[in-house]
């Protein structure tokens, strides 16, 4: 294991000024184009610059705080530039208008070169890598002919579906020649609520923009209406070809290309080319930071170091073993509740999600509400943990650190958190427990997590058995382990627009740096998987769904949720496309004792880590827990704000009455180091 920094800093030249800039200034000759340098036979991608160049580059930014949201796509930035302006009446060019032209010719030249000699240095690189094992990873081929051959056995329905797509051309053409004769025609098409691909405004007011935008926009949505609607296909089957058809048209919209992207091509006009130079240089990073693959930048990642601006709540770790060091955090009141509580994450990311920034972090929130907080930092496990199980994560995960929490805090019983599937192996251990009249936890609560996997979302279609073969063998050709960047490719492929065609657009077409962002810098952060433990959770939990029928077996004992009575708090998010609201709640009432459940506005990360000074969103409560999400949400009472106040109401119910705060430093066990610890440092 290594614990390199996660991402070198881009070293690249950029070109001094800009064209605008130069645009005021007496004409003079352009820039030479550099000679296309051939690519080094080492294999191993080039810095354009010294890694000091980087480094002064840093420290001439200013210091900025992190944006709240990820890039999105940007309003017009040079209105006098906007497409729909008359063109000038010179008949002949002027000095400035010349010397605009020769640094943009210069300029795309030099853009065309970088990424020819980025795309031939991959090439070289990927030249002594295996050939991929699967030509189709996402396994559409079979299900595309499937759903395909439905089709063609449906002559009058086809005939129908290219009726009705010349129907709607019909009505975008005639609304355009209505527009252009002076009359203003509600849209034939208008993006999606929540779409930030077509906030430009010339999308709208330009004509051409608009009837490009349009006709994607009709065309994307009739084929995935043409999809949706065949017949007598498995569902999983055709859930995966609408999967990939909407890849596809994500992929293909024109503001992914520069031909067809106002802003971008604004933005080429008004830099002179300097922006695609930058975009170029962008690119070529990002191939040598992917190491032939391109591993599209989301961040800043130089702006956040662990432990200095993010992960910074102050604790020590009192324990670790194999698979995980155990932080005790620091009180921050002078009495605390009796029983403490032990926070279980995802062991597919960083624990530090729940300690971002001291205004988010949920540890310190907890501590601030006399809460003594332990939390799991899971190893970032190397091929020598390759053959970690489930079962090993249960026993030196589970209950070694409740063991040690109860021992360090002097008490014969804990409240246990479990974050996704963190949740869902605590969820494994309480059944466990049960099967063995084990009493050591008070209450759990869980985020996001999942215990009936029957509607688990779209990563249900990377859970079929040739999959899983194919991811074996991937695993096995890595030693054992899968790769952070496999991880964090799965999760984008999720969210596209938001998490690839963004950046995409921003990076390269843009010419911009990704914003600092302490979020998406996390995001990035993923780590490894060994091969026994991720291949055992895929195939029982996703594939068989043996927690939640009752078939599951841990160390030889049948679990049964059902006789699980300890009281659950069980949080889920509306908008959560990794736990989907309707599976949580299927999970929910599998627990033989009561059981609170609460739906949070946002996602899968925003809608967990909603501190209550942020006042955002909403949460949904119910004292009831009928048969169906739709009962239970009939009844629910919508309050503002965040869901952590009245979790904190129910876990004060189960945390006993006030003892003297605790020194993690004054344990029974010595501490072995500040938080957050080693093990969260260690870099994929």
């Amino acid at each position: 294991m290594s614990d390199a920094d996660p991402v070198k800093g881009r070293t690249k030249t950029r070109a001094a000024g800009s064209g605008a800039a130069k645009t005021a200034k007496a004409p003079s000759k352009p820039r030479p184009a550099p000679a296309a340098k051939p690519p080094s036979s080492g294999g191993k991608a080039k810095a354009a610059a010294p890694a000091t160049a980087k480094a002064k580059k840093a420290a001439a930014r200013p210091k900025t705080p992190p944006p709240e949201t990820a890039p999105r796509a940007e309003a017009s930035p040079h209105p006098a530039a906007g497409f729909g302006a008359a063109p000038a009446a010179s008949p002949e060019l002027t000095a400035e208008q010349r010397q605009l032209i020769e640094s943009l010719s210069a300029n795309l030249a030099r853009a065309a070169l970088t990424a020819q000699g980025a795309i031939a240095e991959a090439a070289l690189r990927q030249a002594d890598r295996p050939a991929a094992l699967s030509p189709d990873p996402f396994r559409v081929a079979p299900a595309l002919t499937e759903v395909m051959g439905k089709l063609a056995s449906q002559p009058d329905r086809l005939v129908r579906a290219q009726a009705d797509l010349l129907s709607r051309y019909m009505d975008l053409w005639q609304s355009t020649a209505r527009r252009m004769a002076g009359a203003t025609p509600s849209p034939v098409a208008q993006p999606q609520k929540g779409d930030k691909r077509f906030l430009d405004a010339d999308w709208s007011a330009n004509p051409v923009f608009d009837v490009m935008k349009q006709s994607y926009l009709l065309t994307s949505d009739w084929l995935q209406s043409l999809v949706g609607g065949v017949e007598g296909v498995d569902a999983l089957t055709k859930r995966r070809v609408e999967f990939f058809m909407k890849l596809l048209t994500d992929a293909f919209a024109p503001t992914n290309f520069l031909a067809s992207n106002p802003t971008a091509l604004r933005e080429v006009m008004a830099t002179g080319g300097e922006s695609l130079v930058r975009g170029m240089e962008n690119f070529a990073a990002d191939l040598a930071r992917g190491g032939g693959q391109l591993a599209i930048s989301q961040t800043d990642y130089e702006q956040f170091r662990i432990g200095e601006n993010v992960a910074t709540a102050p604790g020590k770790v009192v324990f670790q073993n194999e698979i995980l060091q155990l932080i005790q955090y620091a009180p921050t009141t002078d009495q605390v509740f009796e029983i403490p509580l032990v926070i279980f994450p995802p062991w597919i990311n960083k624990f530090y999600i729940l300690d971002l920034r001291p205004d988010n972090s949920m540890i310190r929130w907890l501590t601030d509400q006399g809460i003594t907080v332990f939390v799991a930092s899971w190893v970032n496990p190397d091929v020598s943990l390759a053959g970690k199980t489930f079962e090993d994560y249960l026993r030196q995960g589970i209950y070694e650190a409740t063991d040690v929490v109860m021992k360090q805090a002097g008490v014969d019983r804990v409240n246990a958190v479990g974050y996704c599937i963190g949740g869902t192996l605590l969820s494994a251990a309480l059944a466990h427990m049960a099967a063995k009249g084990d009493k050591r936890i008070a209450s759990a609560t869980f985020f996001a997590a999942q215990q009936d996997f029957s509607e688990a979302g779209d990563l249900l279609l990377f859970t079929d058995e040739a999959w899983l073969k194919d991811l074996e063998q991937r695993m096995d050709a890595e030693g054992g382990v899968l790769s952070g960047q496999a991880m964090a490719d799965t999760f984008n492929v999720l969210r596209s627009n938001d998490l690839i065609w963004s950046f995409f657009v921003n990076n390269y077409l843009m010419g911009k740096e990704p914003r600092p962002f302490d979020l998406l810098f996390w995001n990035s952060d993923q780590t490894r998987m060994p091969k026994a433990l991720h291949l055992f959770y895929l195939r029982k939990f996703y594939g068989e769904n043996a927690l939640a029928k009752g078939e599951l077996e841990l160390d030889g004992v049948k679990l049964d949720l059902g006789k699980v009575k300890t009281p659950v708090y069980i949080q889920s998010s509306k908008e959560d496309h990794i736990a989907p609201v309707g599976s949580v709640y299927k999970g929910a009432r599998l627990f033989g004792g009561p059981v609170t459940f609460t739906l949070a506005g946002s996602g899968h990360i925003a809608g967990v880590i909603n501190a209550p000074a942020a006042r955002k969103y909403q949460h949904w409560t119910c004292d009831k827990l009928p048969a169906t999400l739709p009962e239970w949400q009939a009844d629910a009472k919508e309050t503002p704000g965040s869901w952590w106040p009245h979790w904190f109401a129910w876990l004060e119910r189960h945390s006993g009455g006030k003892v003297a705060a605790r020194d993690p430093a004054k344990g029974p066990f010595a501490p072995i180091e500040d938080a957050p610890g080693s093990y969260v440092k260690v870099k994929s």
